[in-house]
C-alpha cells in the first residue's frame, strides 16, 4: 500500500449537513431523520489502516534486563491477521506481513544464517488440524534484511514440505520434515490391512540448487507400534495413522541429526551419513535408563545445549495428559553409563498445559526462552531460573512456537504517514513496518512538496509515533531518523484534506 493510499484510508472528513428533517409534499407532518450510524473505531495504526486486525501483544512481567533482541511470533486465531510479527519488549510490532493467498498461515518465524547473512524463515501454507499441530503442505520463505525474498524452499519429489520444522545448516543446506502417506498392513495393531501409514521423512536439500542431498524415512526405522497415538477408528480407519509425528530436527555439537516424534514421546540421534538411528531417549524403546524428572511425552523442540545438555519443551499433554503442568526441561545424556538424569525445568507462573505445540530455547547469555504453543504465551528466563519477561497473544490466538533473536532491519519502502485535522492542527501519525534503527520522526510541512520546513520533532513511542502541526499546511512530510538524527527514510509529501 502507498503512503498516499494509507492517508486517504485513514484521513477523517468532515462533511457538514443541512436541516434536522424535511417536508414530506404538503404534510403537516416531518420525517425524522435517520439515526446518524455509529462512527467507525479509528485505525489501529492510522498510518498502516490494513492492520486494523493485527492482534495485541500483551506485556504481563515487563522487560527485566532482558537478552538483546526482538520477539518472533505467529499468530493465528479464527479472526484477525495470520502472518508472521516481530515485537518489541513492550509488545509493540516492529514488523509484520500477512500471509498470501492461497497459504492460509505462517509457522515457525525465526532468524538464521545463509550464505553467512542473517536472514528471516518461516514456513507458509495450510494445514490439516489445529494451529501447527496438524499435516502441513507448503513451503520455506527466506528473506533478507530488507525484506526480500531471496528464495523458497521445496520438499524434493511430489511430496509438500511440513511445517514442523527448517533448519539452514552451516553448508547452506535446510533440513526439514515431509509427510509421506504410505499403504501400510495395519492389522498387526488393530486397524485394516490396507491401511495408510503417515511416515515422517527427513529431507536435507541444496538451498541454492534445490537438489536433495539426504533422505531418511521413519518407518525403515521405527514400529508403528512403538506409538502412543490411537489408530483412526470407524469411518475414519482408512485414513493416514499419524504414528510418528515428526516435530523438529536439527543438528548436534558433532554433526549428526537431533529429532523429536511426538507421538512416540521419543527423540532420537541419527547418523548423518548412514540413516542409522544411533540412539533413542525416551518412549517404548528407549537406548537409556530415564530419571523419573527427566521423562517427557508429547514433546516438541529437542535440542543441544551449550553445556552438552539436550533440552526438549515438554508438553505432557496431548492425546492423553501426563503432567500438570507443561515445561522446559533440561537433561543430560551419559552415553556410556547409558543414563538420562535431570537438570533443571522451567514453569510457566500460571502452571499452563499446552496440548499442542510450543518451544524451548537457550539464549546467548544462559537464559532461556519458552513459547507455549496453544496456550498464547511466551516467557523468557534469565540464567537463574527467574522470570524477566512474559507476555501473550490474545487468548483466542496461539503461535506454534516463539524466539527472541537479534535483528537489523532495513526496508526497502517508504515510510508511511496518516493525518488528520484536530482543532485546527494536523495530527501526523508516522510508521515505518520492519525498520528497527528509528530513534526519532520529524514532520515537514509546507505549501509545496519540494518546500518545506521542519515543524515538529518526537521520539519514537512503539510501531506508530504521533507528531502535531501547527496549522494547515498543505502538504506534509515525514522523515524517520536514527539515534544521531540521521535521515533513515522520507515518505512521499501528502496533501492534507481539510
Amino acid at each position: 500500500m502507498t503512503t498516499r493510499r494509507a492517508v486517504l484510508l485513514g484521513a477523517v472528513l468532515t462533511v457538514a449537513a443541512g436541516g434536522a428533517g424535511y417536508a414530506v409534499g404538503h404534510s403537516e407532518h416531518t420525517e425524522p431523520a435517520a439515526e446518524p450510524a455509529p462512527a467507525a473505531p479509528p485505525p489501529k495504526y492510522r498510518s498502516r489502516p490494513d492492520l486494523r486486525t493485527l492482534p495485541d501483544v500483551t506485556i504481563t512481567t515487563p522487560a527485566n534486563a532482558t537478552a538483546p533482541g526482538h520477539i518472533l511470533l505467529t499468530p493465528a486465531s479464527g479472526t484477525g491477521l495470520w502472518g508472521p510479527l516481530m515485537v518489541d519488549d513492550t509488545g509493540s510490532p516492529v514488523w509484520f506481513r500477512k500471509v498470501p493467498d492461497p497459504a492460509t498461515v505462517a509457522i515457525d518465524f525465526k532468524v538464521q544464517q545463509y550464505r553467512n547473512q542473517p536472514v528471516l524463515t518461516w514456513w507458509e501454507g495450510t494445514i490439516g488440524g489445529t494451529g501447527g499441530q496438524g499435516v502441513g503442505q507448503g513451503e520455506f520463505v527466506v528473506v533478507d534484511t530488507s525484506y526480500r525474498e531471496i528464495t523458497r524452499v521445496r520438499a524434493a519429489g511430489s511430496e509438500q514440505a511440513d511445517q514442523h520444522d527448517f533448519v539452514i545448516t552451516p553448508r547452506d543446506t535446510a533440513l526439514f520434515w515431509v509427510y509421506d502417506p504410505v499403504p501400510y498392513d495395519l492389522s498387526a495393531l488393530g486397524g485394516p490391512k490396507d491401511g495408510v501409514l503417515h511416515d515422517g521423512v527427513i529431507q536435507e536439500i541444496d538451498i541454492r540448487t534445490g537438489k536433495r542431498l539426504f533422505e531418511w524415512r521413519a518407518r525403515d526405522h521405527v514400529r508403528p507400534d512403538e506409538s502412543y497415538a490411537p489408530l483412526p477408528q470407524g469411518d475414519s480407519a482408512h485414513l493416514p495413522y499419524d504414528y510418528f509425528h515428526a516435530n523438529s530436527v536439527g543438528l548436534d555439537a558433532d554433526g549428526h541429526i537431533l529429532v523429536s516424534s511426538r507421538h512416540t514421546w521419543t527423540t532420537y540421534k541419527i547418523h548423518r551419513r548412514t540413516g542409522q538411528v544411533m540412539w533413542r531417549i525416551g518412549g517404548k524403546k528407549s537406548d537409556f535408563a530415564v530419571a523419573e524428572r527427566a521423562r517427557f511425552s508429547w514433546q516438541h523442540d529437542f535440542r543441544r545445549r551449550r553445556d552438552g545438555s539436550y533440552s526438549v519443551f515438554d508438553n505432557g499433554a496431548g492425546v492423553t495428559k501426563e503432567r500438570d503442568q507443561s515445561r522446559g526441561l533440561v537433561f543430560k545424556v551419559d552415553e556410556q553409563a547409558r543414563r538420562v538424569t535431570f537438570v533443571r525445568e522451567f514453569l510457566h507462573p500460571q502452571k499452563l498445559s499446552a496440548p499442542t505445540q510450543g518451544s524451548f530455547r537457550e539464549l546467548a547469555d544462559g537464559g532461556s526462552f519458552i513459547g507455549w504453543g496453544q496456550m498464547p504465551y511466551f516467557t523468557e528466563y534469565a540464567p537463574d531460573g527467574t522470570v524477566r519477561l512474559d507476555g501473550h497473544l490474545p487468548l483466542d490466538n496461539q503461535s506454534y512456537r516463539a524466539y527472541r533473536a537479534e535483528w537489523t532491519g532495513v526496508p526497502l519502502d517508504q515510510p508511511a504517514l496518516g493525518l488528520r485535522v484536530e482543532g485546527g492542527n494536523v495530527v501526523v501519525s508516522a510508521s515505518w513496518n520492519g525498520s528497527t534503527q528509528v530513534a526519532k520522526w520529524r514532520a515537514r510541512a509546507g505549501g509545496q512538496p519540494g518546500a518545506l520546513a521542519q515543524a515538529a520533532t518526537a521520539a519514537r513511542t512503539g510501531f506508530e509515533t504521533t507528531l502535531t502541526v501547527t496549522g494547515t499546511p498543505e502538504y506534509v512530510v515525514v522523515d524517520a531518523l536514527d539515534g544521531a538524527g540521521k535521515v533513515l527514510g522520507t515518505s512521499s509529501a501528502v496533501p492534507v484534506r481539510v
